[in-house]
């Protein structure tokens, strides 16, 4: 479990999405009580960037040279709580965030990334319809892109193919119907079928005994809300039928923080403008301290 304090860092970019709204999520969770309920320090709120409507021309990505400029920005302040001794919890934003939190541990060493979600996120640019960096977020961090977004400083990948685990997606259809690029063989894939196969307590053990390997110096959750059931989490701008339920998200949760090796966790995607009563976003903080809040330091 995380032995060290949790730090909250605000992170409401939607520089990878044409839409906006998700950029609430941390202002909501924060009004249900996460920091208190879980005894973190808030560190702060990064300013984001404006948004171009228009696709970058070199890459075809909405807000391209934008996400490469500020990822090393989230990636500092992802930093500064680890020189501090905390365990830091980004509360997003689109999926993009995730090249700054990695870029952070790349600079580090060799972490490992947990990544559930609904969505492989693997989409090349040339496939996307709206040029959406949040549906190629996973494909950028593990080097697969224009280098622009997967080279940052110099260090592709971010996290290496075979030290990341996809989690619960459940967006076969839509990757055929737009042509996605297959994830690498080296990714270790447990897609939502899967996990139904085997149950979510074994599902989760395998993802997390594959990123609590030797060589690897720990593993970063990535959480997007649209891994959840479609019927209890409404509130995202791309809703495809089925997910977890919020005992399966705990129960995943609960592996990954317990096994001592989770280093940072990030949350994407919900959006608080679509959470008519709230009630999407209650259950989503309190899956979070559920988790957070048992293995508190």
């Amino acid at each position: 479990m995380p032995n060290h304090p949790y730090a909250i860092i605000e992170a409401p970019s939607t520089l990878g999405l044409a839409t906006d709204g998700v950029e609430h999520l941390p202002d909501q969770l924060l009004d249900f009580g996460l920091a208190e309920r879980i005894q973190a320090r808030r560190a702060g709120r990064l300013a984001v960037p404006p948004k171009d409507p228009t696709p970058d021309p070199e890459t075809g990505i909405l807000n391209a040279t934008a996400i490469a400029t500020w990822s090393p920005e989230l990636a500092d302040a992802v930093e500064a709580l680890l020189d501090a001794g905390e365990f830091p919890v980004v509360l997003g934003g689109d999926c993009t965030i995730l090249l700054g939190s990695m870029l952070a541990f790349r600079r580090r060493g060799r972490y490992g990334l947990f990544f559930i979600d609904g969505n492989a996120d693997f989409f090349q640019p040339e496939a996307e319809p709206n040029g959406e960096g949040a549906s190629m977020d996973l494909a950028f961090v593990t080097g697969y892109g224009p280098s622009l977004l997967t080279d940052i400083e110099g260090l592709s990948p971010l996290v290496r193919p075979q030290d990341a685990v996809a989690f619960a997606y459940r967006d076969h259809k839509d990757q055929e119907e737009y042509g996605s690029q297959p994830l690498p063989k080296e990714l270790k894939a447990i897609d939502l079928p899967a996990v139904r196969a085997m149950g979510i307590e074994a599902a989760a053990r395998e993802a997390v005994d594959h990123l609590t390997r030797e060589e690897l110096d720990g593993f970063f959750i990535h959480l997007d809300a649209d891994c959840l059931d479609d019927v209890i989490m409404p509130a995202v701008d791309f809703r495809v039928p089925d997910g977890l339920s919020w005992d399966e998200l705990r129960a995943a949760l609960r592996i990954a923080l317990t096994s001592g090796k989770a280093v940072g966790l990030e949350v994407t995607i919900y959006n608080p403008r679509l959470d008519d009563h709230g009630s999407a976003g209650r259950g989503l903080a309190d899956v979070l301290v559920a988790t957070l809040g048992t293995t508190a330091p």
